[in-house]
C-alpha cells in the first residue's frame, strides 16, 4: 500500500533587506533593515538617533544609489546640514544634486489646540511629493514626539500612528522613524514598537564617569538577528557598531615565524620566534621590563622592513624613545622612515569603544604588520570586566583577520598570583610570556619564562632577565638545593663553583705531577735492575764460555793420551766387548 506523504516544509524565503551601510549594523541585522517596511529607532537624548537616521540616508545614496527623504520636525534644514557635517557627510551637496530631499515641518502646539482637530493628510501630501520628486527609496521621520506631542486623545493618536506606518508600507519605501524613549516602555506612547516591523534601541550610559553608547535590536519581524546589546560609537566618519558575538573563528593562519629581537628568547621558542599573525601576552609587575621587550620586538620588525604601530597608554612617544637610549636601542631612524609609528593617549580620555574605534582607524590607515599595545590593562580599567574582555576579543579578532602579529603588555599588581590574575585575557592569546621579580639577599632580580606557546615547542626553564646599556640578555638561572638563585647570589654561587673547579684542577695537576715523579723513579729503578740483570747475564755467559773451553781442552788432552796409550785402549775395548756378549747370552 502506498502512502502519500504531504511535505510540511518549504524552502526558506529570505526577507528582502535594505543595507544601511553602517559599519557593524548590517552584520547584526543579517543584511540590513527590512526593505519596504518601517523601522523604529528609539532612545534617550544624545544617544545618536538623528545621526543614525541621517547616515542611513547618506549611505543609501553614496553606496547603494538609493535617494532618500529626510522629514524633520525639530531641526531646520540648515541645522541638520551643519550637524551631520561633523561626520564628513556633504548633505548640502546631495540635496543640490537632488539625491536627498529635506523637508522641515514646523508644528505649533497652540494651533493644534485651537482647531481641536489633528489629521496627517497634509503630512502625507508633503511626504508623497518629496518622495516622487527625487524617486526616493528611503525615508526618515525625525521625531514622532514632535509630530504627536499636541495630541491629547490617545485613541486618535493610536489610529494616526497605525495610519502613518501603513501609509509608509503601501508606499513601498524603507523608513526609519525616530522616537524618544519612555520611562516604563520603549517609547513615550508605547504603541510605536508594536506597529513597527523592526525596533532598534539606542542607549547612552555613564559608568565610572565614562560615557558609552549601546545598541540592541529589540525586534525584527521575519528575520533572525543579533539579540545582544552591542556597543557603538560616533566617530568622524560616522557610526560604527562593534559586534562581538557575530565574529567567527575563521582566521587565516601562517606557518612563518618571526624573531623577537632577543636571540635567547628566540632560542626558548625553538630558535625561530613566534608565528606571524599570532597574539602574544607579556605580563609582569611594574619595572620588570615589559616596554623594553616590546621595543626590541618593534625594532626587530622594523629591521625586517615591516611597519609597526605602537599604542602607548602610559608614556609619550618621546619618552619611550629617550628611555630606550639607556639600553642602546635607537628607535628614531625607524620613526623617520615611517616603519614605526606611535599613538599615545590617556585611558581616561575616551571610553573603551572610542579607544577601540581609534585603534581600528589607525590600523586601517597605517596597515601595519605588527601592533603593540602597552599596556592593555590600563585600557581595560576604563570599563567593566565583560566590556574589557569584549574589547580585547574584538581587537584580537580584527588583527588576526589581517594577519597582524600583536603584542600586548599587561601590568600585574604585586601580591597577586600572576598566572591567575590574567586568566580571562590569556585564554585569548596564542603565547604568554611572564616577567617576574625575585627578591632575596637585599636585591630584586628579574626572571622570564614562557608560560604557553600554542603550536610550537618551547623551553620550560626560567631565565634571568638582565638589562644593561648593551641591551637585553637572558642567562641561565642557578637552580640548586636551595632553589633558584639570581643576581649577586647567582654570581657568588658561580664564583664558588669556579673556585671549586679551579681547586679541583690544581689538585688533579698536583697528582699528575706526583704520578709522573713516581713513574720516573720506578722507571729508574727498573732501569737499574735491568742493567744489573744484564751484567749478571754477561758474567754467566763468560763463565759458561770458560767451562766450555776447559771441557774441550780436557777432552783433547784425554784423546791425545789415549792415542799414546793405544794398546791399553784396544785391550780395554776388547774387554768391554766380551763383557757385553756375556751379558747377552745370559
Amino acid at each position: 500500500m502506498k502512502t502519500n506523504h504531504t511535505k510540511l516544509t518549504s524552502p526558506a524565503v529570505l526577507l528582502p533587506k535594505c543595507p544601511t551601510g553602517i559599519q557593524g549594523l548590517d552584520e547584526i541585522t543579517g543584511g540590513g533593515l527590512p526593505r519596504g517596511r518601517p523601522t523604529l529607532v528609539c532612545g534617550g537624548a544624545g544617544c545618536g538617533k538623528t545621526l543614525l537616521a541621517a547616515e542611513f540616508l547618506v549611505r543609501g545614496v553614496t553606496q547603494f544609489g538609493e535617494p532618500g527623504v529626510f522629514m524633520a520636525f525639530e531641526e531646520t534644514e540648515a541645522e541638520l546640514k551643519a550637524n551631520v557635517a561633523s561626520l564628513g557627510f556633504d548633505l548640502a551637496g546631495l540635496v543640490q544634486r537632488k539625491k536627498i530631499a529635506i523637508d522641515y515641518v514646523h508644528i505649533e502646539r497652540s494651533e493644534v489646540q485651537e482647531s481641536g482637530e489633528y489629521d496627517l493628510e497634509g503630512l502625507f501630501v508633503r511626504l508623497n511629493h518629496a518622495i516622487d520628486s527625487i524617486g526616493a527609496k528611503r525615508v526618515v521621520l525625525d521625531t514622532l514626539e514632535a509630530l504627536f506631542a499636541s495630541l491629547p486623545n490617545e485613541a486618535i493618536l493610536r489610529a494616526e500612528l497605525r495610519r502613518l506606518f501603513r501609509w509608509l508600507k503601501d508606499k513601498g519605501v524603507t523608513a526609519v522613524i525616530t522616537a524618544e524613549r519612555g520611562r516604563e516602555q520603549l517609547t513615550r506612547h508605547g504603541l510605536e514598537e508594536y506597529v513597527s516591523d523592526c525596533v532598534i534601541l539606542l542607549d547612552h550610559r555613564v559608568y565610572d564617569q565614562i560615557a558609552t553608547r549601546h545598541l540592541r535590536v529589540v525586534k525584527y519581524r521575519g528575520a533572525l538577528h543579533g539579540t545582544n546589546e552591542f556597543p557603538f560609537l560616533i566617530g568622524d566618519t560616522g557610526i560604527s557598531v562593534l559586534p562581538i558575538t557575530s565574529l567567527g573563528l575563521n582566521h587565516k593562519i601562517s606557518s612563518e615565524r618571526i624573531g623577537t629581537g632577543i636571540p635567547r628568547l628566540d632560542a626558548m621558542l625553538g630558535g625561530r620566534g613566534f608565528f606571524r599573525g599570532s597574539s602574544i601576552l607579556l605580563t609582569g609587575t611594574p619595572g620588570t621590563g615589559k616596554t623594553i621587550v616590546a621595543a626590541n620586538f618593534a625594532q626587530a620588525a622594523a629591521r625586517r622592513g615591516e611597519r609597526v604601530l605602537f599604542f602607548s597608554f602610559e608614556e609619550s612617544p618621546n619618552q619611550i624613545i629617550r628611555n630606550m637610549h639607556s639600553i642602546g636601542l635607537r628607535l628614531e631612524p625607524w620613526v623617520k622612515r615611517d616603519l614605526l609609528r606611535f599613538h599615545s593617549a590617556r585611558p581616561s580620555l575616551y571610553g573603551l569603544e572610542m579607544h577601540l574605534a581609534t585603534m581600528f582607524k589607525e590600523i586601517a590607515q597605517f596597515q601595519p604588520q605588527v601592533v603593540i599595545v602597552d599596556p592593555i590593562t590600563s585600557l581595560m580599567d576604563a570599563g567593566t570586566d565583560s566590556e574589557s574582555k569584549g574589547m580585547v576579543t574584538r581587537l584580537i579578532d580584527y588583527l588576526k583577520g589581517g594577519q597582524v602579529t600583536s603584542l600586548f603588555t599587561s601590568l600585574t599588581q604585586g601580591g597577586h598570583a600572576l598566572q591567575q590574575s590574567e586568566m580571562a585575557m590569556s585564554s585569548l592569546m596564542d603565547s604568554w610570556l611572564l616577567l617576574q621579580d625575585f627578591e632575596g639577599n637585599g636585591e630584586r632580580n628579574r626572571v622570564l619564562y614562557v608560560l604557553k606557546a600554542r603550536g610550537m615547542a618551547h623551553s620550560n626553564q626560567i631565565r634571568e632577565f638582565l638589562i644593561s646599556d648593551r641591551g637585553i640578555d637572558l642567562v641561565d638561572a642557578y637552580i640548586g638545593p636551595s632553589g633558584v638563585l639570581t643576581g649577586s647570589a647567582r654570581a657568588a654561587q658561580t664564583a664558588r663553583e669556579k673556585a671549586e673547579a679551579l681547586a679541583g684542577q690544581q689538585e688533579a695537576a698536583r697528582r699528575q705531577r706526583e704520578l709522573k715523579r713516581k713513574r720516573a723513579a720506578l722507571e729508574l729503578q727498573i732501569s737499574g735492575l735491568r742493567s744489573e740483570h744484564e751484567a749478571s747475564a754477561d758474567e754467566l755467559r763468560q763463565i759458561d764460555e770458560q767451562v766450555g773451553t776447559k771441557t774441550r781442552l780436557l777432552t783433547t788432552e784425554r784423546t791425545e793420551l789415549g792415542r799414546l796409550r793405544q794398546a791399553d785402549v784396544l785391550v780395554a775395548a776388547g774387554a768391554r766387548g766380551r763383557h757385553k756378549s756375556k751379558n747377552g747370552n745370559q
